[in-house]
């Protein structure tokens, strides 16, 4: 299992209504919204980093409002 934190930066306004769609990706298994140079965190969890690039450029991006994306993949150290 691949998971992946989604910085997302929306046009000005649109902050909650980008937040809802999110919300409605089964993917997507937690969303907050942000202060700071981003407007928006997500945590995806997917089978591969593959389909986490996927469902960024397919789902994510093509939500309305939706300016820019910066996908960060999570490393697990072993213990």
């Amino acid at each position: 299992m691949a998971e992946a934190y989604i910085l997302i930066t929306v046009q000005a306004g649109k902050a909650r209504d980008v937040y809802e769609e999110l919300s409605k990706i089964k993917e997507i298994t937690h969303v907050d919204a942000i202060a700071g140079p981003f407007d928006i965190i997500a945590l995806i969890k997917a089978p591969d980093f593959n389909a986490i690039g996927r469902l960024v450029i397919e789902k994510i991006q093509n939500i309305p409002g939706v300016e820019r994306t910066l996908t960060c993949n999570i490393i697990h150290f072993e213990q």
